[in-house]
């Protein structure tokens, strides 16, 4: 199918999109969740917040779910506005799910919980997963390795390391080095 021919309304529909540094909009934390499904029940917008874990820090915020974000969410964490993205991508509920970066900037404790929430929001549908952090594509069912531009290795986390001269493996013992405790 050429990609010209195709309905970028109903396209956009079945693709979920978490990026580096999520996008909160001004507003309540209600209508961020709600943004890709307005007509969403409160009901519903809670069930996505709880799925993801991050209706427990909602609930400690001055009205809740009607708390006002300001531009950007700037008064909230990284890990905080993450939550919210999972918990809108999971409300609308795509058939593609695309997370870039979406735990870069996060302290480790708070990699943890966006982690478990990545994997609650990616189960049953296609994920593409851009990821630097290896303990991040290690969660991946299939892990393509990109250098230069170009695709240097490819298979699963496992795979990978079975042999010790691929990129990959070479990437995880620098990393298993540096961070022993992991």
């Amino acid at each position: 199918t050429d990609i010209r021919d195709l309905d970028l309304t109903a396209y956009r529909q079945q693709l979920g999109y978490v990026p580096q540094e999520a996008f909160l909009f001004s507003g309540t934390i209600r209508d961020n969740i709600a943004y890709g499904r307005p007509d969403a029940t409160n009901g519903e917008v809670e069930e996505a917040a709880r799925a993801v874990g991050a209706h427990e820090f909602i609930a400690t915020l001055p009205g809740g779910y009607l708390y006002e974000v300001s531009e950007r969410g700037r008064a909230l964490s990284s890990g905080q506005r993450q939550l919210i993205a999972l918990a809108r991508t999971r409300l609308v509920d795509p058939r593609i799910l695309l997370l870039d970066e979406a735990t870069s900037n996060l302290d480790l404790a708070t990699e943890a919980k966006v982690q478990r929430a990545m994997g609650i929001v990616a189960h049953g549908r296609t994920t593409l997963l851009i990821a630097h952090r290896l303990q991040t594509a290690r969660t991946a069912d299939r892990i393509v390795v990109v250098d230069g531009g170009q695709i240097v290795a490819q298979g699963s986390h496992d795979e990978l390391l079975a042999d010790p001269a691929s990129p990959y493996a070479r990437m995880w013992e620098a990393f298993a080095v540096e961070t022993p405790a992991r």
